[in-house]
C-alpha cells in the first residue's frame, strides 16, 4: 500500500471532479479526522489515517483491503470509479438525477436511463457530467453520465437516452467475487 503519485492523483481527482466538483477537499478534511487515498494492488483506497497507521503492521502480500474501494487504475492508467464509493459521493453530488419507481430496476440491471424513466434532474446540467442516480425517495442507486443537457431532456422523445449507466447498487450482487 502506498501513496498515490502526481500522475494517479490527477487522474482520480479529475474523475471525481465530474461528480462532485469542489467538494473533493470535505473528503479528505472531515470533521471526525483526517482522511486520505492509498493503493493497493491498483485500486485506490479512502481510509483515515488510524486505520492507515494501523494497516501498516499487515505485510503487503497479505493485505485484501483496508477502508473503502473508491475505484481502480486499468492496465491503460485511467481511473474508474466503483459503486464502492457511492456512499461517499451522494451526499456532494453537485449533479443529480431522479428515476421513476417503474425504471428503478432497469437501472440496477445496468440498463441506461431513458427519458420515459426519468423523474427530475437538476437543473443546468451540462451534457457529459457526471451524475448521482437517486430513486424518487432519495435512496442513491448509482451514478452516470448525463447524456443530454437539462433543456434537451425537455425535448426529446421517450425512449432516448437521458444518462449513460456507469455503476449502480446491484453491481453488488452482479460483481462481487471482484468488488473487494
Amino acid at each position: 500500500m502506498r501513496p498515490l503519485t502526481d500522475e494517479e492523483t490527477k487522474a482520480m481527482f479529475e474523475k471525481l471532479s465530474k461528480y462532485i466538483g469542489e467538494n473533493i477537499k470535505l473528503l479528505i478534511d472531515r470533521p471526525d479526522g483526517t482522511y486520505c487515498f492509498r493503493l493497493h494492488n491498483d485500486r485506490v483506497y479512502y481510509m483515515s489515517e488510524k486505520i492507515l497507521k494501523l494497516a501498516t503492521n499487515i505485510s503487503r502480500d497479505k493485505l485484501v483491503s483496508v477502508g473503502t474501494c473508491f475505484g481502480k487504475f486499468t492496465k491503460t492508467h485511467k481511473f474508474r470509479l466503483h459503486i464502492t464509493a457511492l456512499d461517499f459521493l451522494a451526499p456532494y453530488a453537485k449533479f443529480k438525477v431522479w428515476v421513476k419507481p417503474g425504471s428503478e430496476q432497469s437501472f440496477v440491471y445496468g440498463n441506461h436511463i431513458t427519458k420515459s424513466g426519468l423523474g427530475r434532474i437538476t437543473e443546468n446540467t451540462a451534457q457529459y457530467q457526471g451524475v448521482v442516480v437517486y430513486s424518487m425517495s432519495d435512496v442513491p442507486l448509482g451514478f452516470g453520465v448525463a447524456a443530454k443537457t437539462t433543456q434537451e431532456c425537455r425535448r426529446v422523445d421517450p425512449m432516448s437516452i437521458v444518462v449513460f449507466h456507469q455503476a449502480d447498487i446491484g453491481e453488488y450482487i452482479r460483481s462481487e467475487d471482484t468488488l473487494t
